[in-house]
């Protein structure tokens, strides 16, 4: 049974199952998911806690079941974790997990949890993922997108009794402090508990804000790549000063670029030869966040711009590597700038 992170509380209230599972790759938020279920745990007498690590190719599974099977003399009820950071638990652990989870119904002394990495829909098909969410609660962990960051922020200060202004003032200090904390959800959280040591319970200036929280944030080239398509100038212009300081390598952020380059290249060339775009998405495994920011940018791109962007892709290429180019900087990363910002304001 599949529920999504805010709906965990009340299922927990309403009774705790014998079965979790628990996948994401936001470790604050699997975190706190799985604390969750710990505290509830104990609440219902699992006074003995057993964690398993999935490490390497020959992890003995079979420890996994006699621990579901044990129970001291000093418990009558126990937690089981299982923590698989690869995502993948392989012949012998698919096996186990099925086992564990077509049995736990019947296992009213032992609560079984299972952490797992973000999951490609492939393995969400597998036998072993689909035996743990027919027989027991998958919590699967979306990520806080740069867009939902500031409400998620708002919605942290309120818990702890604080807020900003309404209005544009208290936007400003919340797209101030998403912009310091992006890409990097721990570390927004522990700067939102900084402010409730700082500050009193109530309202809090921009000027608090921003000398309290500290800069964070953290980007990737595909990140980065997002915000390219999304026409977000001023964000491409942080996002590519970040990851120069954070010492990215400069061929992998181009990489992120040019890639969506050839791929608005080759939907637009299908949709001049009358496909449709939604289908023509699809046959270039497009989806998610990217598909939306690519269905709004294809209208407004010609097949004669995006050729010249193959080429700027391909001159930068050169400039990364070492090689220079008439009319473009010979520094890569004021390179890799110019390309960048042609898209993004060419979809704005």
């Amino acid at each position: 049974m599949q529920v999504a992170a805010a709906q965990l509380a009340g299922q927990l209230q309403r009774g705790l199952k014998s079965l979790y599972t628990v996948y994401g790759d936001e470790p604050l938020l699997v975190q706190e998911a799985a604390d969750a279920i710990r505290a509830e745990a104990r609440t219902q007498g699992c006074s003995e806690r057993t964690v398993h690590t999935v490490a390497g190719a020959h992890f003995d599974w079979s420890e996994v079941l006699a621990s579901g099977g044990s129970l001291s003399l000093f418990a009558d009820k126990q937690l089981i974790e299982i923590r698989v950071p690869s995502g993948k638990p392989g012949k012998d652990g698919s096996q186990v997990l099925q086992q564990i989870a077509q049995s736990a119904q019947d296992n009213d002394s032992t609560v079984t949890l299972v952490i797992l990495p973000r999951l490609d829909a492939a393995t969400q098909k597998g036998a072993w993922f689909a035996a743990l969410d027919s027989f027991g609660v998958t919590v699967r962990i979306e990520p806080v997108e740069r867009k939902a960051l500031p409400q998620w922020i708002a919605q942290r200060l309120q818990l702890q009794s604080q807020h900003v202004a309404s209005g544009e003032e208290g936007q400003r200090t919340l797209q101030f402090f998403a912009d310091r904390v992006e890409g990097n959800l721990l570390a927004a959280h522990q700067e939102i508990q900084k402010l409730a040591l700082l500050y009193p319970a109530g309202e809090l200036s921009f000027e608090q804000v921003e000398s309290a929280v500290l800069n964070v944030a953290r980007y990737t080239p595909f990140k980065l790549a997002e915000a390219v398509l999304g026409g977000q100038g001023l964000r491409v212009q942080r996002m590519l000063e970040g990851l120069q300081a954070e010492g990215e390598a400069a061929v992998l952020v181009h990489w992120a670029l040019s890639e969506d380059i050839r791929t608005l290249h080759r939907i637009r060339s299908a949709m001049d030869a009358g496909r449709p775009l939604p289908m023509a998405l699809r046959e270039n495994r497009v989806w998610g966040v990217k598909e939306k920011l690519m269905e709004r940018a294809l209208p407004l791109l010609s097949m004669a711009q995006l050729s010249r962007w193959l080429e700027d892709a391909h001159l930068v290429d050169g400039i990364v590597k070492g090689l220079k180019a008439p009319g473009w900087p010979a520094d890569p990363w004021q390179a890799l700038h110019q390309m960048a910002m042609k898209v993004a304001l060419a979809v704005k």
